[in-house]
């Protein structure tokens, strides 16, 4: 892992430490709101740095998200578009950039920017980690030479490795001492004891915590859920407005299950599962800021948290993500911590996406260079951001036949669909096979009136003209994505050209 640290020496560029949960929503947090549970760690990093207020996903689905967050590109621009896609060879994430700039760099936990059938018995050959200790589930691929999870097991609690083995998803409550979350934290902060001051480290340590089955938490962590302060899923909107065709099929046939066969006491259940995972993460995300402290460096490293998309946990009579746009399910907490650099205390209302944490992480680093600017020309430095500096002003979420059903497949008919957020309104266009111009379906709702997102106002004549207009303007992104052949090309010379005029 490196030398030891020497006394007095100060790296010249930031140790970069990025902490991603898995499927956790925005209001999750005290520093966004939320009371059900106490997140003193995560509370103290926002009142430390800098907490930007609406961050969304590139998708709601994870491999797309987080091939957004680690190349620096929309989804069109990588071309992972469903949840079993793989990153193209060609794409190189930021962690290569990194790599290349003399950076140590370090993997515990879930990566997922391929499909997970093949990050268990591959690398893409440009995800640039020194140390890759890979885990995209607990319970899952125990036998791939690449998990990490499963070695340290082997050698802390060969016992448990073998319950697990056997009971996979079914093993509740896992003790604390060998929970994935647990160990994450731990192989983080022993690479952070063992960093080498003469060289600058990033770390990115990514938990399964709290993505469903909800029930993995160990029992402790189900005690500090204050259930009075959990609210109760929301129902669907009354009418008159129709849904879009993609939210009834969720209703009727997500790999959740059919949400009307999910009784109240179930969704309480799933409610508290999904804080206490958040309130054990926290109590480990502190333990890795703890370390830092330690070791003498946390004045020299920008920390990040985030996490890949949300879960609507019953609201709207809707589970889990899919080919929806709701706050719940896209909208993600976003923090960022480097004393003396981003602004202690601020928070960003301005929406801003993952994709931009790739500038951001290289320009911290002095990395975003003319071929980096080039590669990722939609990523903006949220540094740069926090102190002043221009802003985007818009976030785009595309969805395309993304994610499974109840029957493990995608969709048939596909579903397509793509969201466009500025700083008061979001759009959702529904791209639906087949359809007729006057069958196109869509969402539009007035955030700053309404952030709860009940009264859809796409029918609306008074509304007519900031559809219009934001219709406009998705369709200029959208062309804007328009990708040329990504398999090169050969031009003719002068004397090849062919003569195509008519005779």
């Amino acid at each position: 892992m490196g030398a030891p640290a020497l006394l007095g020496v100060r790296p010249s560029r930031p140790n970069i430490l990025l902490v991603m949960t898995d499927q956790q929503r925005w209001d999750s947090l005290g520093c966004y709101g939320f009371h059900g549970i106490r997140t003193p760690s995560l509370d103290r990093l926002a009142a430390d740095g800098t907490l930007f207020e609406h961050c969304y996903a590139n998708n709601p689905i994870c491999t797309p998200s987080r091939a957004s967050l680690f190349t620096g590109k929309s989804v069109p621009g990588h071309g992972v578009y469903k949840l079993y896609d793989n990153l193209p060879n060609s794409e190189m994430p930021f962690t290569k950039r990194l790599q290349q700039a003399g950076y140590h760099t370090a993997l515990f936990g879930k990566l997922h920017l391929s499909g997970r059938l093949y990050e268990a018995g591959h690398r893409h050959p440009n995800d640039g980690f020194d140390v890759y200790e890979w885990c995209i589930e607990p319970s899952i691929h125990l036998e791939s030479p690449l998990n990490g999870y499963a070695r340290w097991l082997q050698e802390t609690d060969p016992e448990f490795l073998k319950r697990l083995r056997v009971e996979g998803r079914r093993l509740l409550h896992v003790p604390q001492r060998v929970h994935m979350t647990h160990w994450a934290a731990e192989r983080t902060i022993d690479f952070i004891r063992r960093s080498d001051a003469r060289r600058p480290f990033f770390c990115y340590m990514s938990v399964f915590d709290p993505h469903n089955p909800y029930d993995g938490y160990p029992d402790e962590f189900g005690s500090l859920v204050d259930m009075a302060k959990v609210p109760e899923a929301s129902p669907a909107p009354p009418g008159p407005e129709p849904e879009p065709y993609a939210v009834r099929h969720h209703r009727e046939h997500g790999y959740a299950g059919r949400s009307s066969d999910i009784p109240r006491e179930k969704i309480r259940s799933m409610r508290r599962g999904y804080f206490a995972s958040i309130a054990l993460a926290d109590h480990e995300i502190g333990r890795v800021l703890t370390a830092l402290e330690e070791k003498g460096i946390a004045g020299n490293t920008l920390v990040i948290f985030t996490s890949d998309h949300g879960d609507m946990l019953g609201d709207r009579g809707l589970f889990v993500k899919g080919a929806f746009f709701y706050d719940a399910c896209i909208r993600v907490p976003l923090l960022m911590r480097r004393p003396e650099t981003l602004p202690k205390g601020a928070r960003i209302s301005g929406p801003v996406q993952l994709h931009d944490l790739a500038a951001t992480i290289l320009a911290s680093a002095g990395c975003l260079d003319d071929a980096a600017r080039e590669a990722m020309p939609e990523s903006q430095d949220l540094a740069a951001v926090a102190k002043g500096g221009d802003r985007r002003g818009s976030a785009v979420c595309c969805y395309r036949n993304t994610g499974i059903f109840s029957d493990g497949q995608y969709a048939n008919p596909e579903i397509h669909a793509t969201m466009l957020r500025d700083a008061r309104h979001k759009l959702s266009l529904y791209h639906r096979p087949q359809a007729r111009a006057g069958d196109i379906e869509g969402e539009l709702y007035d955030m700053r009136d309404d952030p709860a997102e009940r009264r859809n106002l796409w029918h609306s004549a008074a509304a007519g003209g900031v559809r219009s207009r934001m219709t406009a303007r998705l369709a200029a992104w959208l062309a804007s994505q328009e990708q040329g052949s990504r398999g090169g090309e050969i031009l003719p010379s002068r004397e090849q050209k062919l003569d195509n005029r008519l005779r």
